[in-house]
């Protein structure tokens, strides 16, 4: 896939566009300034086709380029589609940022199951498919010594879909 360099955005867009990144001095054409200490926002519009909820991230690149870890967004007013967070420069030099946005199935389920269950829609359904999004997530994550991640049950409901078990013989 060819893109087009345009300043500091690219003329193809994903199924997630991150656009009109801030902050931004000229079209992105002149850095943005800060002193060591200055905590400043980050904010991107993110969206994307369809219903599927999204999450968002800053990354800093300190003057060495080394990537700083991922700083959670947030979504600045419900409903407007505008993200951000603030971050702070640790030293002098050239920094850059960019924003980093991603599909989020556990916050879609989570907003499907807050309408349906308290509705009496759906609710086996919704209980196990968020028991499989959680368990998905599980084996994502390292594992302590010793522990090894239990299928869910078939059908789950709430306190049945228990994910780490210190105990392998369980």
């Amino acid at each position: 896939m060819n893109s087009t360099p345009l300043g500091s955005v690219t003329s193809v867009i994903g199924r997630i566009p991150i656009l009109d990144v801030e902050p931004a001095v000229d079209c992105g054409r002149r850095p943005a300034r800060a002193v060591k200490g200055e905590s400043f926002q980050v904010s991107a519009t993110v969206f994307r086709e369809g219903h599927g909820m999204v999450n968002a991230a800053a990354v800093l690149r300190d003057p060495d380029r080394k990537p700083g870890p991922l700083i959670y967004m947030r979504e600045l007013a419900p409903g407007t589609d505008r993200w951000g967070t603030d971050v702070t420069v640790t030293g002098e030099g050239v920094w850059r940022f960019h924003v980093e946005a991603w599909g989020d199935p556990i916050a879609s389920w989570h907003h499907d199951a807050a309408i349906k269950i308290p509705a009496g829609q759906d609710v086996e359904l919704m209980l196990t498919e968020g028991a499989l999004q959680f368990e998905r997530a599980a084996r994502r994550i390292p594992q302590p010594p010793g522990a090894k991640i239990r299928r869910s049950p078939p059908s789950c409901s709430p306190g049945r879909c228990a994910i780490w078990s210190a105990d392998p013989g369980r």
